[in-house]
């Protein structure tokens, strides 16, 4: 499981021209998964992600959580985070979990951060959407399930 985070002043999703949702200040988060993903993965992702301190405190640490800043998610499933461009100059997608199975583990997922207090609003699976956002910093962090379980 990939998880790119985005902190941000704000952020929404569209699809067709229509406003689908939107977030002022916290994450935005592009949601990805692979083959062996599991709801083990997804709830530890999860969890970690809610703790992370990304947000400066009054000295200009990042010692704040989103629980600290009352932040919001913007939550969007993105697959071609498991693009694969080793060869050629096409990428290959054969790493990302099949859509069927993706998208029952990206709604756990955000089932998983409700449960655990906060805010998500969701773009739509699969669909196409454009996203627009205000990058914080800009402050963005790739949370790979291999690199930290």
């Amino acid at each position: 499981m990939k998880v790119l985070i985005q902190r941000v002043l704000n952020a929404n999703v569209k699809i067709d021209g229509k406003l689908i949702n939107e977030i002022s200040k916290g994450y935005l988060l592009l949601v990805s998964f692979t083959n062996g993903d599991n709801e083990e993965i997804v709830n530890k992702i999860a969890q970690k992600i809610c703790n992370l301190r990304i947000f400066e405190d009054e000295n200009g640490k990042t010692n704040l959580s989103l629980k600290d800043v009352n932040g919001e998610i913007l939550s969007i499933s993105q697959f071609t985070l498991y693009a694969d461009i080793k060869k050629g100059n096409r990428p290959s997608f054969i790493n990302s979990l099949k859509p069927d199975e993706a998208n029952i583990l990206y709604y756990k997922f955000n089932d998983k951060v409700r449960e655990l207090g906060f805010s998500v609003k969701e773009g739509v699976f699969g669909a196409d959407m454009k996203i627009s956002l205000i990058n914080d910093g800009p402050f963005t962090i790739m949370v790979d399930s291999k690199e930290i379980l």
